[in-house]
């Protein structure tokens, strides 16, 4: 690390255990004590948070906005340039093979720090410090959460997603009829083949149901991305 007062400047959060803060910024590739447990944390914290905050934001919106949303705030990129405008890369603590590499620069290390920074301040100060850390940190993509929500149906916007990155297209199978006459029940399942994923969904109409698993894709697959 280089001065540690101004990387808690501007991290907006001073520790009382300064340990902590070593820890969430050593790499696994410095050895065994290393930041991946306080990832494990800040992940669940994080999603809590934002899913928390999102909710009383956003009291108007679905659950399918909500969860748009929230996938576009903790994606890896997303977390990444957190990272960067915290500058954290050159205070990552790496081993020499990882140094040697640019591990400083790289994306995936970069977001999963952020996390094991919430992680370490949650230890340090408790839900509320950070709590008030993320919505520092992240005040940007929550400014812009609504700017996220597609325009596009989610059928369409599956379809360009997997043809953006060369994948197989979606196969909606109406699997299922049920219910009364005046409130018949569809279940429609789809499978994207070459990416392992399919889901189900049961609506009053077909479309419905196909827009619903189609949607439930786009979050699964935006969020491992």
């Amino acid at each position: 690390m280089s001065n540690i007062r101004q990387l808690q400047k501007r991290l907006n959060y001073t520790f009382n255990d300064e340990e902590l803060l070593r820890l969430a910024l050593s790499h696994r590739s410095c050895g065994s004590s290393n930041n991946e447990r306080l990832e494990f944390l800040g992940d669940s914290i994080l999603g809590l948070t934002v899913t928390d905050i999102l909710y009383r934001d956003f009291p108007q919106a679905r659950e399918g906005e909500l969860s748009r949303m929230r996938s576009h705030i903790v994606r890896g990129d997303s977390l990444a340039g957190v990272a960067k405008a915290l500058e954290l890369g050159t205070e990552l603590l790496l081993g020499p093979g990882e140094m040697k590499s640019g591990g400083h620069r790289r994306d995936s290390i970069l977001g999963d720090t952020v996390e094991a920074l919430i992680g370490a301040v949650y230890l340090d100060g408790g839900l509320e410090a950070a709590r008030q850390c993320i919505v520092l940190w992240f005040e940007n993509l929550f400014a812009v959460a609504l700017e996220v929500q597609p325009i596009k149906d989610p059928k369409t916007s599956l379809q360009e997603w997997l043809q953006q990155r060369g994948k197989s297209v979606p196969d909606y199978k109406l699997v299922n009829t049920g219910g009364e006459a005046h409130s018949r029940l569809f279940t429609v399942s789809c499978k994207i083949t070459d990416v392992d994923r399919e889901v189900s969904a049961i609506a009053s109409s077909r479309r419905k149901a196909e827009q619903m698993v189609a949607e439930q894709l786009l979050i699964e697959l935006e969020l491992s991305s």
